[in-house]
């Protein structure tokens, strides 16, 4: 009888230790539920921000193709009115020169290298007739005079 009641007060014992260890884990559990539930809020809301973002860089792809292609058809106009050889010089100097070919000349400044004429320069360039084509001696693009150039 007392083994009995030794073992029934063992196993009351060993119930109890198991309750506290279910009772661990269901507590665990719980803050495992809610870490999901938050992660899970927060995958949401990051996705929204990555939805809005995809739909503004589609946005501005179409603005940007739209561009394109009336920038395209104004260029295919403009060329068309340009002598062959100064078009076949500008897609050359275009290609050496990491796609521009021509630069504004701005206050005896190229706006391609961003160098400033030399007084030499500025005088062969006040020298030449207004169709002269005349090209930079650093960079070798074309020079656009405009009323700006200060020429």
């Amino acid at each position: 009888m007392e083994n009995l009641q030794k073992e029934i007060v063992s196993l009351a014992k060993r119930q109890g230790d198991l309750e506290d260890v279910v009772l661990e884990v269901m507590e665990r559990r719980e803050s495992a539920q809610e870490r999901a539930a938050e992660l899970t809020e927060r995958v949401g809301a990051v996705q929204g921000k990555v939805d809005d973002a995809t739909a503004r860089r589609d946005a501005a792809f179409t603005e940007i193709d739209g561009e394109v292609a009336t920038v395209s058809k104004e260029r295919e106009v403009v060329v068309g009115s340009v002598p062959a050889d100064l078009v076949k010089l500008y897609e050359k100097l275009r290609t050496q020169s990491g796609g521009v070919g021509a630069a504004r000349l701005y206050q005896r400044r190229c706006e391609g290298c961003q160098l400033e004429l030399n007084i030499t320069e500025v005088n062969e360039v006040r020298a030449a007739a207004p169709d002269t084509v005349l090209r930079c001696e650093n960079c070798r693009r074309i020079l656009v005079r405009t009323s700006d150039s200060g020429i």
